[in-house]
């Protein structure tokens, strides 16, 4: 199975961490074919050595590739928006985790939409109960 994971870049950097956590998790279950937002040695500006046509093309590739997506939804950015619309539009599973007790701050868009499945996680362990469904489903 391929994984494919975003987080926001340059919408801050905050919760890299918590990214590197998802990432390592993610390949316990299966390959992750995007593993650029975890890094802690990208700039709040993200990958500024490479063309924007490039980051696209490669972001769009290993979407198509892809069995699943994983979006870490807590910073708003709108490239994580696309790629999870594109892999709706695609008919990707969708598992968006959002940090916090509650999504008052998430997107409509994204919470409404039936085919992404939202949840929530405070600490790792609920990280890896979450991630766990991807391999039952």
């Amino acid at each position: 199975m391929n994984i494919f994971f975003t987080g926001s870049i340059r919408g801050g950097r905050a919760h890299q961490p918590k990214h590197a956590f998802i990432v390592r998790a993610l390949e316990k279950y299966a390959t992750v074919l995007s593993p650029t937002a975890y890094l802690d040695t990208l700039s709040e500006y993200g990958e500024t050595e490479l063309p924007r046509e490039e980051i696209f093309k490669r972001e769009r590739d290993a979407l198509l590739k892809s069995d699943v997506v994983v979006a870490e939804v807590t910073t708003p950015s709108l490239g994580v928006g696309y790629l999870i619309a594109c892999a709706t539009t695609l008919q990707k599973r969708v598992l968006a985790l959002y940090y916090g007790e509650n999504t008052f701050k998430l997107s409509a868009m994204i919470k409404g939409d039936p085919m992404v499945e939202v949840h929530t996680y405070k600490t790792e362990e609920d990280i890896e109960k979450i991630l766990g469904t991807i391999k039952t489903a």
